[in-house]
């Protein structure tokens, strides 16, 4: 702590903000890293429960209260909600064969999902990407810093570059040990929301088989004369 103490005390400006960034950076990851794993192992374990309910439920309805009781981050809720609902009259939508109105509420659902789940990894991503040249740039100044002052002090020893070329590395080490928890999460994070995401494409793609299934395939359409 003494050492950083007169780090920073010796630091100017630029180095102090060079410092409160990484700190700054390394606050919104980790608050990102816990939130965001609570969240995904969450829809998983909802995932798990709720798919079987709802198929293993006697109608629609029943299948509905199925979704309400055990996805409770709504995962895949937005998509019954999208599969069945009905487009307004007099509309290019109604117009369209219900396999391609299906299609298209489901995937304008699931890429709203996905947004969602996938909320954050930008940001992880940046600091994975940028930390450890902010940090460089922080030792780099500090060098710099640190040389200047020697330099107008007039003597120069090894006892009076050493110690503050020391501290200065120190910003290289905080951008490291910022951006390699940040590229940790975002890699371990981007492999279970693909596996979400291929849970919620299944699951879009067997209510989309069931429900053209029972329903015509038209919406709206004049019925067909019988041919004499």
């Amino acid at each position: 702590m003494t050492g950083l103490q007169q780090f920073w005390d010796q630091g100017d400006a630029i180095t102090r903000s060079v410092a409160v960034l990484l700190l700054a950076m390394s606050v919104s990851a980790w608050v990102l890293i816990f939130w965001k794993g609570w969240l995904l192992r969450r829809v998983r374990s909802d995932m798990a429960r709720a798919v079987p309910a709802f198929w293993a439920a006697g109608n629609l309805e029943a299948a509905r209260d199925q979704l309400l009781a055990f996805d409770r981050e709504r995962a895949l809720l937005p998509l019954l909600s999208a599969a069945t609902a009905q487009p307004e009259a007099l509309t290019l939508e109604a117009q369209g064969r219900r396999e391609s109105q299906l299609t298209r509420r489901l995937r304008d659902s699931l890429n709203a999902v996905l947004t969602q789940l996938r909320f954050g990894q930008v940001l992880l991503a940046s600091i994975g990407s940028t930390a450890p040249f902010i940090g460089l740039f922080g030792t780099v100044w500090g060098i710099y810093h640190a040389l200047v002052s020697i330099s107008t002090a007039g003597s120069i020893t090894i006892e009076r570059v050493s110690g503050p070329v020391g501290e200065a590395l120190v910003m290289t080490a905080a951008g490291l040990a910022v951006a390699i928890p940040a590229v940790l999460a975002y890699n371990i994070f981007g492999k279970l929301v693909a596996a979400c995401e291929a849970e919620l494409e299944g699951f879009a793609h067997d209510l989309r088989e069931m429900l053209s299934d029972h329903a015509p395939a038209t919406v709206g359409a004049a019925p067909t004369p019988p041919q004499d």
